[in-house]
């Protein structure tokens, strides 16, 4: 039967049983008319499959843990994306996973972030490339992809119940032109909606988001699914084009559903709409399925190697202090040379097929180093002078020393904020420590976002592998010993101090969450505000050098709807094999009203072997000049003259030309004059940009009534609160039975700002929460 004649035999409680999940990991089965449940399981940067249906007391199956999306977007490699994203197919199709929770695709607007480590750029140009790339990959083998979080969620801090006040502007260029970008290259099959309101809507319920623009702008075909608990009011959901609920909630909002077509308050033709596209993806997901179907787990252990060696970031080689010299004499100091911080935590923690260690690669590998501790992972190590010492004697009179730093699991993690950039303090002092007995230190990160870098200029050489997946040990090896060549760029900025980020006075926020800063994210903003950064967007150094030459551009003249194509000569200047990422940023000149200094618009990755050149080229079209005009609600072109820049970083431009560009009928339609922004700074000036058409409310104190958007920690300062709270909290305790360490800290962390409604996940009653909230409210428990 097609999904038309299937839904035209449905009852009405099961097309509302279709609206939401079976358990945690499955969409509900319909036997009589041949509709299976669907498995669907986390990822993104690998297979977070859970047997049973509650995850978190259980691990998960092993599978390869690949890079980090932090990690391969400085690959600037949509090819190698593509490859990973077939691997990542293969490993579904072997466990009989019809969708994949991925790729994360927020944009990194603070450092901060708890789960940067997820997503790929602070570049919406850039983060959307990788995104279709590894989309393309994972649905060439027949398995569907979820691109999330859609959209404007870019802080964990109350996650579930912040409301991000963006202007139109900022919302288009910034936060969705990433998912635009994916869903028109790419056509995910499903698309999971945020936690967050915006601009004081639930994304969940958030029609103009979910239909208007998904679905009417984007020409999006597939199935929208809420975040695991995001689900406020399912009726307005429905209306709104949020197709399923996940995870189950025991019935009890398919009932709503019901109850809203009998009395009236929900249209039976816009449930048949949500069902007919939920039949449809059942429907091909089962046609999919390739029951004996089996992946090569060594080969994908190769891959994760290769596609880490290909993204890891040569951030500084004074000296060519790297590659390091046949029979050097090494110190390997730093205790995760032997516990490797490989992977964020959260619900993209992977069970990896294998763990290489620098130090057993180093070992297998015949190389001879002498190695030290240096520093203690715990969460509560302090500084031990012993170790430190123990680490300079090791140090002292070596050719080089690989210190292996950066950030441990618990400062980085999904359901909770960093407060700060800083590395351990037990790691910088050992970098001290040991550049004052031996000048050639080689600095090996591994983190998940930006970190503060005291010891930067005392140090000759720093390799970022940010996080490189169970094989990161063995990429680490080749980039050391020069059998790869590094040659991946910053796919985020790295700015001197957090005071310089441009969300800082604002970032996270509470329950309000101000983007203040517009349009300004990133090196848009450094850059324009001509800031000195560490690392700027875009860096990345190699064993190798290359010359740029003889741009063309096809013509010097440019109107909407033409396409102008960009060619220009790379040439490997030096005398090893390398890889070169390329980058096109489009840069206004004298506009009208406020533009970033530059916006990347193109880029390309060349292999070069020494003394070979090739030819690059790239098309820019309207897109490429445009602007979103808040007054006709769509892209406008700008007349005037705009520079195209090539180079090897933001900051490292090697060539340039001017284009006249004539704008479109709407140019004289200017919204955002700085006149009319009472707030407007100059940016080389301010560390912030003021935002217009938003209104910013800072959360007042809590006072009744309660509802089930009510965070726990707001429940709990009650005395109502302080007797329930902890019965739920004993009953949820008994679910989790003991889950690992990650899981308590994004419950310690971020536990009290979940909202009252989350608590239906973990199997307490709606009936239940519902006169939770009435005792809240009358400040008595004689209401449950």
């Amino acid at each position: 039967m097609t999904a038309k004649e299937i839904v035209a035999q449905l009852t009405l409680e099961e097309k509302a049983s279709l609206c939401s999940g079976q358990d945690w990991w499955h969409t509900k089965n319909i036997d009589r008319l041949g509709l299976t449940n669907i498995k669907l399981s986390d990822g993104p940067h690998g297979l977070r499959k859970v047997e049973s249906d509650d995850p978190l007391q259980r691990e998960s199956i092993p599978s390869t843990c690949f890079p980090a999306a932090c990690t391969t977007a400085c690959s600037f490699d949509r090819n190698l994306l593509y490859e990973l994203g077939q691997a990542l197919g293969e490993e579904c199709l072997q466990e009989q996973v019809s969708v994949i929770l991925g790729p994360g695709t927020n944009i990194k607007r603070s450092p901060l972030c708890g789960r940067n480590f997820e997503y790929f750029s602070e570049d919406p140009f850039l983060a959307g490339s990788m995104a279709a790339a590894i989309i393309k990959g994972i649905q060439s083998k027949d398995v569907g992809t979820s691109l999330k979080h859609f959209a404007a969620n870019s802080q964990e801090s109350f996650r579930l119940t912040s409301n991000s006040v963006i202007d139109e502007r900022a919302l288009r260029e910034i936060y969705l032109s990433a998912f635009e970008y994916a869903v028109k290259e790419a056509e995910p099959w499903t698309v999971m909606c945020s936690y967050n309101l915006l601009n004081g809507v639930q994304v969940s319920e958030n029609k103009k988001l979910l239909t208007d623009i998904l679905r009417d702008e984007w020409g999006f075909t597939g199935i929208v699914m809420s975040d695991w608990g995001a689900v406020n009011d399912r009726v307005k959901g429905v209306k709104a084009g949020l197709d399923l609920e996940m995870p189950s909630s025991a019935g009890w909002r398919d009932k709503h559903i019901v109850e809203a077509i009998r009395s009236g308050a929900l249209d039976e033709k816009d449930l048949d709409t949500v069902v007919l596209r939920l039949v449809e993806f059942i429907l091909k997901a089962q046609e999919k399925r390739k029951p004996d179907y089996k992946y090569d787990k060594d080969a994908h252990h190769a891959l994760c190697r290769k596609v880490a060696s290909e993204s890891a970031v040569l951030l500084k080689n004074e000296h060519n202090l790297l590659p390091l010299k046949d029979g050097a004499s090494l110190a390997v100091i730093g205790a995760f040379a032997k516990k490797p911080r490989y992977q964020g935590a959260g619900s993209s923690k992977i069970n990896p097929t294998r763990l290489d260690t620098l130090f057993d690669v180093l070992t297998a590998a015949g190389i001879k180093f002498d190695y030290a501790e240096g520093y203690a992972l715990a969460p509560d190590a302090g500084v031990d002078w012993n170790v430190i010492d123990e680490a300079e004697q090791v140090a002292a009179g070596k050719d080089a020393v690989i210190i292996v730093a950066g950030l441990p699991d618990e400062y980085e993690s999904e359901g909770y904020d960093r407060k700060n950039m800083n590395m351990p303090e037990n790691q910088n002092l050992l970098i001290d420590a040991l550049a004052r007995v031996n000048p050639n230190i080689v600095v090996l990160l591994q983190l998940g976002s930006p970190a503060a870098l005291p010891w930067k200029d005392t140090v000759p050489a720093i390799l970022s592998l940010y996080l490189g997946g169970q094989a990161g040990a063995g990429a680490a090896v080749d980039l050391l010993t020069g059998k790869v060549n590094p040659s991946g760029k910053l796919g985020e900025t790295w700015p001197v101090s957090l005071a310089d980020t441009p969300c800082n006075r604002y970032y996270p926020g509470d329950k309000t969450a101000e983007y203040r800063e517009s349009i300004f994210v990133g090196y848009r903003y450094y850059d324009t505000a001509e800031k000195e950064v560490v690392f700027p967007f875009g860096h990345g150094l190699s064993y190798t050098t290359f010359a740029y030459s003889n741009l063309k551009v096809s013509a010097s003249s440019f109107k909407p709807g033409e396409k102008l194509t960009l060619t220009f000569t790379v040439k490997n200047t030096g005398t090893a094999a390398g890889a070169e990422a390329v980058q096109v940023y489009v840069a206004p000149r004298k506009t009208f009203f406020f533009r970033a200094e530059q916006e990347l618009k193109a880029f390309e990755k060349i292999a070069l072997k020494p003394g070979q050149e090739q030819t690059v080229t790239v098309e820019l079209d309207t897109r490429s000049f445009a602007y979103y005009n808040t007054i006709k609600s769509d892209w406008a072109v700008e007349s005037a003259l705009y520079e195209i820049r090539v180079g090897a970083s933001s900051r490292d431009v090697r060539l340039t030309a001017t284009v006249d560009v004539t704008g479109d009928s709407s140019e004289k339609l200017f919204p955002d004059l700085p006149s009319y922004t009472p707030e407007y700074y100059n940016l080389k000036q301010s560390a912030a940009f003021a935002i217009r058409g938003a209104t910013f409310r800072k959360l007042r104190e809590r006072t009744a009534p309660f509802s089930l958007n009510s965070t726990i920690g707001e429940a709990f300062a009650t005395p109502v609160g302080q007797k329930l709270i902890p019965v739920a909290a004993k009953q949820i305790g008994a679910l989790l039975g003991k889950p690992d360490s990650d899981i308590i800290s994004m419950l310690e962390r971020g536990g009290t700002e979940m909202p009252l409604r989350s608590l239906l996940m973990w199997s307490i009653p709606l009936p239940h929460i519902e006169s939770f909230i009435a005792a809240l409210n009358s400040g008595t428990i004689d209401k449950i």
